[in-house]
C-alpha cells in the first residue's frame, strides 16, 4: 500500500539496498551518518541548535559503507538524485521525540499500543534506498504509472530508487512473518515547491493479518471484516489525534487494496482528508506466502497532520534547526500551537522562457531548489502563451524567502543569476 503524501491522499504521484552491480544485496537497516559539527549561519549565532543537521560524506548500511558517490552520480543519465537530497538522508526527524513528526509518531503509537495490547511491531529505521520492484512491483503499480518516471522519482540507477512509499517494505515484513506492523520513514518525491510540498516528507503505514478464524466467527465474509474492521480502528485513531470529530468516508481508488477509502474529519470548519486506507489485494497476500488470509493497510502523511495540529504554515519548517523553532515542542506534548518568531518579506523574480517537448514544472523545480534550496519558497506559472510559430512560452514567478533573516539584493540577485543559468544549460530552454 502507496502511503499518502503530505496532502494525505493515498497516491502513487511520482526503494533495502540494492546496487546494479549487486555489490549490496537486501541491506534493511540504516545506521547513522558519520557527522561533524552542525553549520551555524553567520547571521544567526545566538546558540548552538537544538537539533543539528549533519554534515556527512557517508552513509553506513549492514556494515557497508556507502559514499555520496554511489548515490549521486553526476553524468550518469539514468541518475537524478541532487546534493541537497543526498543531504536529508539520515536526518530522520520522525525519530527526535521532540520534533512535531516525531511527536505525531509517538502519539498513533500510543494509540496502536493502548487498543491493541502492543501487538504491532514498529519500523522506523529500515533504509529509503530500494529496489524498483520493492517500490512498485511489490505494490502492483502498473508498469506503465506515470509515478515510476523520472519526472516524479529519484533514480540511483535503473534498477535503485530513493522509496517513494513506506509501502517498499511491505512484501519483505510479509514473508518475514509479520502480520501486524507499522512502518514509518523519509520518502522521497520530485515535486513542485509551495508551502504544502516538499521532496522529502515522512509517511506511516499500518498493516493487519487476519487468519480464516477470526472472520468466519464474525458471520461476515472476509472483505467486510476486515474494512468493518479497519474503520474501527482508523476512526479511534482520529479521535485519538483530534478529539471528538465528526467523520466521512470517501470511497476511491488505489491499485494496492479494494475496496477502497479516504477517511475525511471535519476540522476548523472544512472537511480535510487525513489518510487513505482499503483491504490489500489478495494478489499482495498471495505472492508473500499469505494465500488464506485476508488484509487491511493504512497509510499517511505526517508533516500533513502536524501542520494542522500544531499550525505550522510552511513545510519547510520541519527542516528547520533554528532554536526559535526547535524549542517551542516537547516531547509527548501532541498540539501545541506554533508561534510565529518572524515576518520576513518575500522577494518575488519572474523567469520567462520558451519549453521544449521534454520540459517538466518538476525539472524546473529541482533546478531552483538546487541553487536556493529552502529559500525558494514557491514556484508558480504565471503566463504561458503559444505563438504562430507552434512555440510555447512559460513565464514563473519565483518568491525567495528566509524563515530565520531578511535575505539582501545582492543573494536573491545572485540566487537568480545562477537559476537562470542553469534552466537554460540544464533544462536546455531558451531564455526570453
Amino acid at each position: 500500500m502507496i502511503i499518502s503524501s503530505v496532502n494525505a491522499t493515498l497516491s502513487v504521484t511520482t526503494s533495502l539496498f540494492r546496487r546494479s552491480n549487486n555489490s549490496l544485496r537486501s541491506l534493511t537497516f540504516c545506521l547513522p551518518f558519520s557527522s561533524s559539527a552542525a553549520f551555524v549561519s553567520s547571521t544567526d549565532k545566538r546558540s548552538r541548535k537544538k537539533w543539528s543537521q549533519p554534515v556527512f560524506a557517508a552513509l553506513e548500511v549492514g556494515g557497508v559503507k556507502i559514499t555520496k558517490q554511489d548515490v549521486v552520480k553526476d553524468g550518469d543519465p539514468t541518475n537524478n538524485v541532487p546534493d541537497n537530497i543526498f543531504s536529508k538522508l539520515g536526518m530522520q526527524l520522525h525519530r527526535r521525540d521532540q520534533h512535531p513528526l516525531g511527536i505525531i509518531k509517538n502519539a498513533i503509537y500510543d494509540y496502536f499500543d493502548t487498543n491493541y495490547s502492543n501487538k504491532f511491531n514498529k519500523f522506523d529505521d529500515l533504509c529509503p534506498i530500494v529496489s524498483l520492484k520493492q517500490n512498485f512491483d511489490d505494490v502492483l503499480v502498473p508498469e506503465d504509472h506515470v509515478s515510476r518516471s523520472y519526472n516524479d522519482t529519484y533514480y540511483i540507477d535503473p534498477q535503485t530508487v530513493l522509496r517513494c512509499h513506506t509501502s517498499a517494505h511491505q512484501a519483505e515484513l510479509l514473508r518475514d512473518g509479520h502480520t501486524h506492523f507499522l512502518v514509518t520513514g523519509d520518502v522521497y518525491r520530485r515535486d513542485s515547491i509551495d508551502s504544502t510540498h516538499y521532496p522529502v516528507f515522512h509517511q506511516m503505514e499500518g498493516f493487519r493479518v487476519f487468519a480464516p478464524d477470526e472472520w468466519e466467527a464474525s458471520g461476515m465474509d472476509a472483505t467486510s471484516f476486515s474494512a468493518a474492521d479497519l474503520k474501527k480502528c482508523l476512526e479511534g485513531l482520529a479521535r485519538h489525534l483530534f478529539g471528538e470529530v465528526e467523520m466521512r468516508w470517501v470511497d476511491t481508488y488505489f491499485p494496492f487494496t479494494n475496496p477502497s477509502f479516504e477517511l475525511e474529519i471535519y476540522f476548523k470548519e472544512k472537511w480535510m482528508e487525513v489518510l487513505g486506507c482499503g483491504v490489500t489485494e489478495q494478489e499482495i497476500l498471495k505472492s508473500n506466502g499469505k494465500s488464506n488470509n485476508v488484509a487491511w493497510a493504512f497509510g499517511l502523511g505526517l508533516e500533513r497532520l502536524a501542520m494542522v495540529l500544531f499550525d505550522i504554515p510552511d513545510i519547510r519548517l520541519f527542516w528547520s534547526d533554528d532554536e526559535r523553532f526547535t524549542s517551542q515542542f516537547s516531547k509527548g506534548q501532541l498540539g501545541v500551537k506554533f508561534k510565529p518568531f518572524s515576518k520576513f518579506p518575500p522577494c518575488y523574480k519572474d523567469i520567462s522562457f520558451w519549453i521544449n517537448e521534454s520540459f517538466t514544472e518538476n525539472n524546473l523545480c529541482e533546478v531552483v531548489r538546487g541553487v536556493a534550496g529552502d529559500l525558494a519558497e514557491e514556484v508558480q506559472l504565471i503566463d504561458n502563451f503559444t505563438n504562430k510559430k507552434g512555440m510555447t512560452s512559460h513565464c514563473y514567478r519565483i518568491a525567495y524567502r528566509s524563515m530565520e533573516r531578511s535575505l539582501t539584493d545582492e543573494e536573491i540577485n545572485d540566487l537568480q543569476s545562477k537559476v537562470r543559468e542553469l534552466v537554460q544549460s540544464k533544462l536546455e530552454v531558451v531564455l526570453r
